[in-house]
């Protein structure tokens, strides 16, 4: 899901990855430490610089609701920059086999953090962090795997 202009609207991956070249970076979750600190600012920051590299689409995936991703972005200064896609049930993450339980520290099932670089809807490369890591799915990484 995605927040429209009319509100939350539901959005396939084919949609948001299948055509041109899409980086799709997830995060455990929205205003979490690491994610609010790091994850997500270091892709508004160089935003424009994956642009002049070729990435026609840069997308925060979280298992968070629609709402809450919504005003992550907004309170992060997304603007146009990022789309805020919510796996609300975590349906996409686990498809993926990227899902993490995180019942211990009473978030429930998350998605691992990790990235993935898209052209025209196949998965041409695929990062995924190591338990507790930020390091391959970060801008900085990414922008020189491109």
């Amino acid at each position: 899901m995605i927040m429209g202009p009319d509100g939350p609207k539901p959005v396939s991956v084919d949609e948001l990855c299948g055509t041109g070249t899409s980086l799709l970076f997830a995060v455990p979750g929205a205003f979490t430490p690491t994610c609010s600190a790091q994850h997500l600012p270091g892709f508004v920051e160089k935003a424009d610089e994956f642009r002049k590299k070729g990435v026609d689409q840069l997308i925060c995936l979280a298992v968070n609701d629609v709402f809450v991703m919504d005003a992550w972005g907004r309170q992060s200064g997304v603007g146009r920059k990022i789309v805020m896609a919510a796996d609300g049930n975590g349906d996409f993450s686990r498809a993926l086999g990227l899902e993490m339980d995180a019942t211990a520290f009473g978030m429930g099932k998350r998605c691992q953090r990790f990235a993935l670089i898209a052209k025209n809807g196949i998965v041409d490369a695929l990062f995924v962090e190591a338990p507790g890591e930020f390091r391959v799915s970060s801008a900085d990484y990414l922008i020189n795997q491109l």
